[in-house]
């Protein structure tokens, strides 16, 4: 058995360890990153965001998906797993190498094993035959072992038929029809990838539409996108027994209805993933909702143990969970911080994508602040008809009355994720509505959504 002495010890090697990790490199510390499986990443890249964005990647390429509004279903091919799987992996091996580089430039031991906590400053490392192989006393610890799905027990998952996230990028072959439990983001994006390549995709979901925590208009324009490529949705459906007949998996709903395909997706949500880390022994506690709780600072009860990243649940995103990593570290040792920002983008890989930041039209309604709103749609923008995207596709910038201050930007339409930061950036510097009008946007651009939403919006006030 190894022993270590060490400033950090950072469990977990997904986004927020990854900063974490770094970040107190840098500030001259040693540190250690413990790993339970064999290769760096954890779930953002072995099994959740990089992965699922690679594989809509691949399919919006392979299915010249982005190419169907010119020559219709003549450029449609057949697509098999190992095309997409093809991709996949030469994505994840590039990052994995940048992983082993970066830690490699930091002096960051890397271990692989289970971490287990045996008091508030101590942890073991077990291996697969769960013998001990290093212990290791630390000043300051990060928890940042993300969230594993969460797995209802009457749930007879395998590796075929019925699957969750994870286990559905072992798939292998494109399935012709496909049930998905669950209208949150997860299900909705493989909803859609899987739509995208031409299986008969439908989505059953408890409440009465997709992503409910969307702007509601921007909900119902995806939803009006997912129908156009032939996925259906059923709300207010309630699963109660879900088994697998013969090669089909079988889903009974509460109102007595039955759905059947050859792939069942469940992905009704997301749990801590502090199973085997005996947290216990750390005095530590899950709240309520099973997660870590933690302070501003990212402290949890035990102030020399941090935790960040899903671990602590919302926003559970990947770009939130490198600066909480961050922050994370640079309070544990002292460096000059700053609250986590209360401004940030969500983006949402759907095909389409989505992506806002801000407040959404229902908020500002609760809360009685005067707004208007300016929208431009993509039939409106030139470069939309040369990328064959005009067929779909908003812009929406909300806005006060009176002060002309944006409030919300929400965009649904190609190359969503990368405009939302000119919004974003708008914001963070308290910008007026007109400053997109003032401005002038390269031509033919997406970007110029921006300006023609603020023009739209603004020929509203006139009296």
């Amino acid at each position: 058995m190894e022993e270590w002495e060490i400033d950090l010890a950072v469990i977990g090697s997904g986004p927020a360890g990854q900063k974490g990790a770094i970040q107190a490199a840098k500030l001259g510390k040693k540190v250690v990153i413990i790993e339970k499986e064999p290769v760096p990443g954890g779930a953002c890249l072995n099994s959740g965001t990089i992965p699922s964005k690679s594989l809509r990647e691949a399919i919006i390429d392979l299915s010249r998906y982005n190419e169907r509004s010119f020559y219709g279903q003549s450029c449609i091919r057949e697509i098999t797993i190992s095309d997409l799987n093809y991709r996949l992996h030469a994505v994840l091996e590039g990052e994995r190498e940048i992983l082993y580089r970066q830690f490699k430039k930091n002096k960051i031991a890397f271990l692989i094993g289970r971490a287990r906590f045996e008091s508030p400053y101590d942890l073991v490392v077990v291996d697969e035959d769960s013998s001990i192989v290093h212990h290791i006393r630390a000043k300051r610890f990060l928890i940042s072992t993300g969230s594993i799905p969460r797995n209802p027990l009457h749930v007879p998952f395998d590796k075929e038929v019925i699957l969750d996230s994870n286990r559905l990028l072992a798939v292998e072959k494109v399935p012709k029809t496909m049930v998905v439990l669950g209208g949150g983001i997860v299900g909705t994006e493989y909803a859609s990838f899987f739509a995208a390549l031409g299986t008969e995709v439908t989505i059953l979901d408890k409440k009465n539409r997709l992503l409910p925590l969307l702007d509601a208009e921007i909900g119902c324009h995806l939803q009006v996108g997912l129908r156009e490529i032939g996925l259906k949705f059923f709300p207010r459906k309630i699963p109660t027994k879900i088994y697998r007949s013969g090669n089909k998996g079988i889903v009974l709903c509460q109102d007595g209805t039955i759905f059947e395909a050859e792939l069942v997706l469940y992905a009704l949500g997301r749990e801590a993933n502090v199973k085997g880390l005996s947290i216990q022994n750390a005095e530590l506690n899950l709240n309520e909702d099973g997660y870590v709780s933690v302070n501003k600072n990212f402290q949890t009860e035990k102030s020399h143990i941090y935790a960040a990243g899903d671990v602590i649940g919302y926003p559970a995103l990947a770009s939130t969970s490198m600066e909480q990593g961050r922050l994370a570290a640079r309070h544990a040792f002292g460096a000059k911080t700053h609250d986590f920002p209360t401004l940030f983008p969500l983006g949402i890989y759907t095909i389409p994508e989505i992506s806002c930041c801000g407040k959404n039209e229902e908020e500002l309604l609760r809360a009685n602040i005067p707004f208007e709103v300016g929208r431009a749609y993509y039939y409106e923008i030139a470069r939309s008809h040369i990328a064959g995207a005009s067929q779909f596709g908003l812009f929406k910038l909300l806005f006060h009355k009176e002060t002309l201050e944006i409030l919300g930007a929400h965009i649904v339409g190609r190359s969503a994720t990368e405009l939302i930061h000119i919004g974003q950036i708008a914001m963070s510097f308290r910008a007026k509505i007109d400053y997109f009008v003032d401005q002038v946007f390269n031509y033919p651009t997406f970007a110029e959504g921006y300006r023609i939403a603020a023009l739209n919006g603004l020929n509203k006030l006139k009296p």
